[in-house]
């Protein structure tokens, strides 16, 4: 967090979002209880949005530094995807194409913004956490960017899998949904959740929205295909975009 924003907020010229009231309180190392009151007094407001256009404005890169704080206070992280590749699973050619598309960031903000999501891959490491992933099956066919990168893409999530502490699975294409995937969302321990939508980032910290998202990402879970039947359908698919490059 920027000095100039926290000056903001103790000065009460901006109002702490429910991600800036948990990192500001652990930072300060406020006791439990304390914190408690204050995170139900912000229940009072728990549900906040912030545009896109405004995390472009204060600097994509920052947003990213500020997703690794919240991910660096959770044990177990459950994430839903239906539109790319999480972002904490890509790797830095994938992610320069995702930043690439509109709205274009300058170059040198691009590069600082690769490199904070990089940044935060290293706590997949930390084994006393826990990462449970679910992606669409069409995600990882979406070409965004050459056959040759998308092909690297999918091999870095077969290593990933065999990860202790990290289970990714994948919605199949064949298979009966339990619901419509309307947006993405990581759910962090059963305290917050973070929504992304076309427009604007969610953040919820409502036990009812928190337990809604956190049943919706078991109901998906259930019919998506997991360990050596999901490493199958990923070299599949892998294979496929190796071909498409050797036949270009």
């Amino acid at each position: 967090m920027s000095a100039g924003k926290l000056s903001k907020i103790e000065n009460g010229r901006v109002l702490p979002s429910a991600q800036d009231v948990d990192l500001i309180l652990t930072a300060l190392q406020v006791s439990e209880d304390a914190k408690a009151e204050f995170v139900s007094a912000a229940r009072l407001a728990a549900t906040e949005e912030t545009a896109w256009r405004e995390l472009r404005r204060m600097g994509q890169w920052k947003h990213q530094q500020a997703i690794q704080a919240v991910e660096a206070q959770t044990t177990t992280l459950r994430l839903f995807q239906g539109q790319l590749i999480p972002g904490l699973l890509q790797t830095a050619e994938y992610a320069s194409a995702v930043f690439a598309l509109p709205p274009t960031l300058p170059e040198e903000t691009r590069a600082k913004t690769i490199a904070a999501r990089m940044d935060r891959q290293s706590v997949l490491y930390e084994l006393h956490r826990s990462f449970h992933f679910v992606i669409c099956e069409h995600v990882l066919r979406w070409r965004i960017c050459a056959p040759s990168i998308m092909a690297v893409q999918i091999d870095r999530l077969l290593s990933l899998s065999r990860l202790p502490n990290v289970q990714i699975d994948v919605l199949p294409l064949d298979r009966q949904m339990p619901d419509f995937p309307m947006t993405c969302f990581s759910a962090h321990d059963d305290r917050l959740v973070i929504v992304e939508t076309f427009h604007s980032e969610l953040t919820t910290r409502d036990p009812r929205d928190v337990s809604l998202y956190l049943s919706t990402h078991d109901r998906f879970a259930r019919v998506a295909l997991q360990g050596d039947e999901m490493r199958e359908l990923l070299s599949h698919i892998r294979d496929g975009f190796f071909r498409t490059r050797e036949s270009t």
